[in-house]
């Protein structure tokens, strides 16, 4: 097979964050004036499932306590963006290397994320020593499509942009769920957990890896 495009899925894909994003939840919290605190342990059974506000709203339940899920993570949202722009981060092991490999090869390159427009700039400020957004040929965010069914309408929307099939895209995930969304899609996908997701099996993925290297792409 021949690759067209290669598309980093989550943001987890290109830079660790998830430590970052439950700290910041945890601020959310005492700023609410609630006493919760989540361990790492327990966010990392949270992350199973995708949606900062979904797991608000099952903890309040378990709490018994009525809360605006919503208004929290958007304030969490804005914690960890405050973040953001304040550290610089670097990107995920291989992930620059990928990005050279294909501006070299004209492959196209796509950052396929269905979270807040917020964090994805976030996320390009805090990196913006090692990438940058014109890398890349096709950028999601939350505002893109009105209603999202699930991640793979992201997908959807970035092969209609790029003009490609399915057939000649290889996407980059790492969580299990956002894999699934990326092969409802009909696109091949690599396993690339972040520290948070290594106990998953990753079965329908070509390969897992915790490196991402030129050589996986230019075999495919």
């Amino acid at each position: 097979m021949t690759i067209k495009a290669v598309l980093f899925g989550s943001i987890g894909t290109i830079v660790e964050t998830s430590n970052i994003q439950r700290q910041s939840f945890n601020k959310a919290f005492k700023k609410n004036g609630l006493d919760w605190y989540w361990t790492k342990k327990m966010y990392q059974s949270m992350l199973q499932k995708p949606g900062g506000e979904i797991r608000v709203k099952k903890f309040s339940i378990s709490k018994k306590t009525l809360v605006n899920a919503k208004q929290i993570r958007n304030l969490k949202t804005f914690i960890f963006n405050q973040y953001l722009k304040k550290n610089k981060l670097k990107p995920r092991a291989g992930v620059k290397n990928i990005i050279k490999f294909c501006k070299k090869n004209k492959i196209k390159i796509g950052f396929v994320t269905s979270t807040t427009k917020n964090n994805v700039d976030g996320v390009f400020q805090s990196l913006k020593h090692h990438i940058k957004k014109n890398d890349f040929d096709y950028i999601g965010h939350d505002r893109i499509i009105k209603t999202f069914k699930d991640k793979s309408d992201i997908y959807k929307h970035c092969l209609k942009k790029l003009n490609l099939k399915p057939s000649k895209c290889v996407a980059v995930e790492d969580t299990e769920i956002s894999l699934s969304y990326a092969r409802k899609a009909k696109i091949k996908c690599i396993a690339f957990p972040g520290d948070f997701h290594l106990t998953g099996k990753y079965k329908d993925s070509l390969i897992k890896v915790r490196r991402l290297n030129p050589k996986i792409f230019s075999d495919l």
